[in-house]
């Protein structure tokens, strides 16, 4: 059984005329992150991989979560290809993920993240939030084989407030 745990970065600025890879979070997307960082706390194993996107925005989405479930920073592994806003990269990268793990974070983008969600899940989502975690279980015992998995919890920040 492998179970994936999905987390699209919390809402940043486009208040700056920087490049898209550099937008960093809002106040809100700080407040959102922790707050959903904190219920998200009880639905993670022991052992898991955390992979995040290099983007600004998910870097930081990701290093709050990391903070709030006493994950070390060191061990987050920032991959450029996980900067992708389609999911069958995203599909791609996840598939490769080393079958030793049996559980895996990804912080990332939407359209991506959504898409991932409705192909493998089995419960639509018409729109991963902003700091939204999605919970995905296959029955599968490699990564290259996951194929309709079952939504096993969503925490989206708006059911928080």
């Amino acid at each position: 059984m492998k179970q994936l745990y999905l987390i699209r970065h919390a809402k940043s600025s486009w208040s700056s005329p920087l490049n898209d890879v550099d937008r960093p979070l809002t106040n809100r997307g700080i407040q959102d992150a922790h707050l959903v960082s904190g219920v998200v706390f009880h639905e993670l194993p022991e052992a898991y991989l955390f992979w995040s996107s290099i983007a600004k925005r998910a870097k930081e989405t990701a290093v709050i979560l990391a903070q709030n479930v006493s994950y070390p920073l060191e061990s987050i592994q920032f991959k450029a290809e996980l900067y992708t806003f389609d999911d069958r990269k995203l599909e791609q990268i996840i598939k490769s993920c080393s079958n030793s793990c049996d559980h895996l974070i990804v912080c990332g983008h939407n359209e991506a993240i959504t898409n991932f969600v409705n192909k493998f899940g089995d419960r639509f989502i018409d729109n991963v939030p902003t700091s939204g975690f999605v919970k995905l279980a296959f029955n599968a015992n490699c990564w290259k084989d996951i194929a309709d998995g079952q939504t096993l919890k969503t925490i989206f920040p708006k059911e928080l407030k």
